[in-house]
């Protein structure tokens, strides 16, 4: 019998039969209702989802709260997506306990039946729960939720969630359950928050630490200390890799990822990019936003199926760039890079968590 993580792996991340709550929910049945052992403080949005995840959890645990969270996707390895009392849970332990039920339900639906399980073991007093994609469907929509977060929102995933700004927010705040505090990073949509059942909506500003400190606070009826946030950090999220060579991994996978990503750069003009950019996601309008750091990228592809190939995605990025490289291994894609940055240069690998992923210490095996 394959380890628990390899079969993870194994599993289709993808639903064959369509978006649904009728699996998770007879999954949660078998295992005893584990998501009714806490209450939860959801998190939704498009971008920075898991800073904030992280950041949440940090101030909860600060006010002596036992605290669950669950991220995704990962970098360095599947452990990173449950954390128990601030450190990684035991991640095999979790999904055996889940796998003897799961037949039928697809990874993600396993990952966040495995976490919503050993947060109830551990009978912490809340869970800070990330979604995974959208809201209303999601796997992590059946939390006995008190706060829910909503990032921002921008077009992607627009297959499934809409074609429309409007739209996406729609499904992502489809969480919101009558009595709810809802935390919003944007003013826009505080009217359909409302809507939704929202007893109270608090809107800080669209930064991840004020977002954090307002959810915490809703959650909490008290003021936290924004400081107990300070040391959070995500692998590939403005991760400083080297300085000789720069070498910076950030997992900005939307244009809207990117807007954040590009300012916060150090200001240079001889970045070297390596890209790995799924089909779904504007790829030329990702290519033509990361062509502003220099004339040269290395074009390649994780191992995830929507990825465009690493030919096509350098021919896509031809109008962009002077200095175009197609090389379909990520990890001679980076070396490449690296080679052509040299050692007083600067290379930014994005575009993709799936692409650091492979490239992080734990990839062969993440």
């Amino acid at each position: 019998m394959p380890s628990s993580t390899h079969w993870v792996e194994s599993l289709s991340p993808w639903p064959v039969d369509g978006f649904g709550l009728e699996r998770m929910r007879e999954l949660l049945h078998a295992l005893g209702e584990p998501q009714r052992a806490f209450p939860a403080i959801h998190v939704v949005g498009t971008n920075g989802k898991s800073t904030t995840t992280r950041m949440t959890e940090a101030l909860l645990a600060n006010e002596d709260l036992r605290v669950g969270a669950y991220l995704s996707p990962h970098v360095r390895g599947w452990s990173e997506r449950i954390r128990i009392d601030g450190a990684e849970a035991d991640f095999e332990r979790a999904i055996d306990r889940v796998r003897p039920h799961a037949e039928g339900a697809t990874q993600f639906e396993v990952l966040t039946a495995a976490a919503l399980t050993a947060f109830a073991e551990a009978e912490v007093d809340v869970a800070v729960v990330e979604a995974g994609l959208g809201g209303r469907y999601d796997a992590t929509n059946v939390l006995d939720t008190r706060v829910v977060v909503l990032t921002n929102v921008a077009l992607d995933h627009m297959d499934v969630l809409g074609d429309t700004r409007e739209e996406i927010a729609a499904e992502k705040l489809a969480v919101v359950q009558p009595g709810c505090v809802v935390v919003l990073g944007d003013r826009e949509w505080e009217a359909l928050a409302r809507e939704n059942g929202a007893a109270r909506i608090d809107i800080p500003g669209m930064s991840n630490l004020a977002l954090a400190v307002a959810a915490a606070e809703a959650f909490l009826g008290d003021e936290v200390d924004p400081h107990a946030a300070d040391r959070v950090s995500l692998p590939g999220r403005l991760e400083r890799r080297s300085e000789q060579p720069l070498e910076i991994w950030d997992g900005a996978h939307n244009l809207a990822g990117l807007g954040y990503l590009l300012p916060r750069l150090p200001a240079r003009e001889d970045w070297v990019v390596v890209a790995s950019i799924l089909e779904d996601k504007r790829p030329e309008l990702m290519l033509e936003a990361l062509s502003v750091l220099g004339p040269s990228v290395v074009a390649t592809q994780s191992s995830n199926a929507r990825a465009l190939p690493a030919g096509e995605l350098a021919a896509r990025a031809e109008p962009y760039f002077r200095d175009v490289h197609a090389v379909a291994d990520p990890r001679a894609a980076r070396a490449q890079a690296l080679a052509l940055a040299g050692p007083e240069g600067a290379v930014v690998v994005t575009g993709s968590l799936y692409l650091l992923a492979e490239l992080s210490d734990a990839g062969d095996h993440a």
